[in-house]
C-alpha cells in the first residue's frame, strides 16, 4: 500500500487533505506557515505551494496532485464522460479563483476594497450561475454537481465557498442547488468529523 505525505501551506484552500478524508486514506499532513515557505520556496520542487509525495516521488502543483488522487480514490468521475464533466466544472472553478486573486497584489487598500466589492457585486454571481447550469446539466437531479457520487468537484467547490463566505456569507441565497450541494458535501460522514475538528480553535 502507497505512503503518502502531503507537504502544503496551513489552512491554504484544503481540497487535496479532504481528498484524503473522503477516501478514507492516511497520510502526513506536513503543514507550514508562509513565512517559512518563502524563506525555504527555492529548495522545493517547482517552488510549489502544495507538494505530495508518493512512495518517495514528489508530485508538485495542486490540480496535478488532485486529478492523480481523483483517479486513485474513486473521485475523478465513473466513466470518461464524467470524469471530462468534473473537470469542465473544475476549471470553471479555477478561472473564479483566477478573477478573484487578480487583485491580492494591490498595495491600496481603499482601491483593493473597491476591487473585492466589485468582485463579489459583478463577477461572482455570473460564475456561480455557469457552475449552476454545468452540475443541473451533468448532476443527474441529484446532490452533486457530477454524476451520483462525490467527485472532486464537489470538494473543489466547497473549499473555494469557504474562501468566499469569509467576506460574504450571503452569496450562495440566490443558488438553492449550489447550497444544498454544500450541505451534501458536510453531511459526508468522515467529512463532518473532520469538518467539526478542523472548526476547533
Amino acid at each position: 500500500m502507497s505512503t503518502y505525505k502531503l507537504y502544503h501551506l496551513n489552512r491554504r484552500t484544503e481540497i487535496i487533505p479532504l481528498m484524503f478524508i473522503a477516501a478514507d486514506r492516511k497520510f502526513e499532513d506536513i503543514r507550514y506557515e508562509l513565512r517559512k515557505w518563502t524563506s525555504n520556496k527555492n529548495g522545493t520542487l517547482l517552488k510549489s505551494k502544495s507538494i505530495l509525495e508518493i512512495d518517495g516521488v514528489k508530485l508538485p502543483q495542486s490540480v496535478s496532485i488532485c486529478c492523480f488522487l481523483a483517479k486513485r480514490f474513486q473521485l475523478a468521475g465513473k466513466d470518461n464522460i464524467e470524469q471530462a464533466t468534473v473537470i469542465a466544472i473544475v476549471n470553471t472553478l479555477m478561472d473564479l479563483m483566477k478573477q478573484f486573486l487578480s487583485f491580492r497584489h494591490e498595495n491600496d487598500p481603499r482601491k483593493r476594497l473597491e476591487l473585492v466589492k466589485s468582485f463579489y457585486i459583478n463577477e461572482l454571481p455570473r460564475y456561480l450561475q455557469n457552475v449552476e447550469v454545468l452540475a443541473k446539466q451533468y448532476g443527474n437531479n441529484g446532490p452533486f454537481l457530477v454524476g451520483n457520487n462525490l467527485t472532486w468537484a464537489d470538494l473543489a467547490f466547497y473549499e473555494i465557498i469557504e474562501i468566499l463566505f469569509k467576506s460574504d456569507r450571503s452569496i450562495l441565497d440566490n443558488h438553492l442547488f449550489l447550497k444544498q450541494n454544500r450541505a451534501e458535501v458536510e453531511k459526508q460522514p468522515r467529512i463532518a468529523e473532520y469538518l467539526k475538528n478542523r472548526s476547533k480553535p
